[in-house]
């Protein structure tokens, strides 16, 4: 018992110790992050907050001006004795600002009396806009620390994307048009220009090399969901492919190469799907070419805002035990233990419970 009473302050006291070593760690991440993570935030632009702030100053400074000309015979100017609208507005400018210079002066009882009751709090009103528009710009940088770290601690199974190229960009337009909110799409590139066009859509971005294991982190790809990798270079791919593996081995991992032969090297650096680009668009050339309505209704289902579209969906409890045929939706293809079925082979000719059926129905985007 006096071994476990002298032990306890000593655990105690390094349970402290470590756990300040980690809020620190974290603090300094943070920071670290708040540099390269962009989060888009609600309301009015920063120079539309000054300006606003500074219409504010000037309608105060007004509104003294005409206080003091409208009681400018409760005034004396020392340099002339009369109180002209430029001198209004001049004492009203050096009493708003503190500075006082005192050659003109509130004389008569009424003038003073609007100085206490009217102009003083002006003044401190004055002063608070001004002194919020410096902090304003002096805490932003602790404004985004916070933000980023609500931002990590919130953040569960969603969608990055690495990329914001053209494929980039449509992959999240089809994500927006199934049903995707914009806060569960977590966009990385190399590209400043990227980053800030995904900022602008509205979507939390990261700069850096997805390549990198520091930079999915920021994202905070281990805990995402689903994981689309669209860069320019299929060597990019497989790097980035390799390391979002090795720091999330649950995810679903979607990515894009330009050439066939590059397809098992993705498939083994842990890919769950790869869509070749080069040989899907010379296949759609080539149908285009056999039947131009075809090719049309298949780039129609790929593209949002149209009739038709293609979905996953799981079986319905009405649908167990019929045919793919007597659904209300156009089926394809059924997917039953990870093995996909085409409405024409024998297994599938009825659905059970726990199936996957690939079908085109009318489209709910309303983009």
């Amino acid at each position: 018992m006096r071994d476990g009473d002298r032990s306890s302050p000593k655990a105690g006291r390094l349970s402290i110790v470590r756990s300040l070593w980690y809020r620190s760690r974290s603090e300094a991440h943070d920071a670290e992050a708040g540099r390269s993570i962009t989060i888009p935030i609600e309301g009015t632009a920063p120079l539309q907050q000054v300006l606003r702030r500074l219409a504010m100053a000037l309608l105060l400074l007004a509104l003294t001006t005409f206080l003091v000309w409208v009681d400018r015979a409760g005034y004396q100017d020392n340099s002339d004795g009369a109180v002209d609208l430029l001198d209004a507005a001049y004492y009203s400018t050096v009493t708003l600002s503190t500075t006082g210079y005192g050659d003109i002066t509130p004389v008569s009882d009424s003038a003073r009396l609007t100085n206490i009751l009217v102009i003083t709090p002006l003044r401190v009103l004055f002063l608070i806009i001004l002194v919020g528009t410096t902090l304003e710009v002096l805490t932003e940088r602790t404004r985004q620390q916070v933000r980023v770290h609500r931002w990590r601690s919130r953040t569960r199974d969603h969608v990055v994307v690495v990329g914001y190229g053209t494929k980039g960009r449509h992959a999240v337009e089809t994500l927006l048009g199934q049903g995707v909110a914009k806060d569960r799409i977590v966009v990385v590139d190399a590209q400043r220009k990227a980053v800030e066009a995904a900022g602008s859509d509205g979507l939390v971005s990261v700069l850096g090399d997805a390549s990198r294991t520091d930079t999915l982190r920021k994202a905070e790809l281990p805990s995402a969901a689903q994981v689309i990798i669209a860069p320019q270079r299929d060597d990019t791919a497989t790097l980035v492919t390799l390391t979002a593996r090795q720091l999330n081995r649950r995810a679903t991992i979607v990515a894009a190469v330009r050439e066939d032969e590059n397809v098992p090297l993705l498939k083994q650096s842990g890919a769950t799907t790869v869509i070749t680009s080069s040989s899907s668009a010379g296949r759609l050339l080539g149908v285009s070419m056999t039947s131009s309505h075809a090719a049309s209704t298949l780039e129609s289902l790929m593209a949002n805002g149209s009739r038709l579209e293609m979905v996953e969906r799981p079986v319905t409890k009405e649908e167990v035990g019929q045919s793919p045929r007597g659904c209300s939706d156009l089926v394809v293809a059924v997917v039953r233990r990870k093995q996909v079925l085409d409405y024409t082979h024998p297994e599938a000719a009825q659905l059970q419970a726990g199936d996957r059926v690939i079908a085109i129905r009318r489209s709910s985007f309303r983009g």
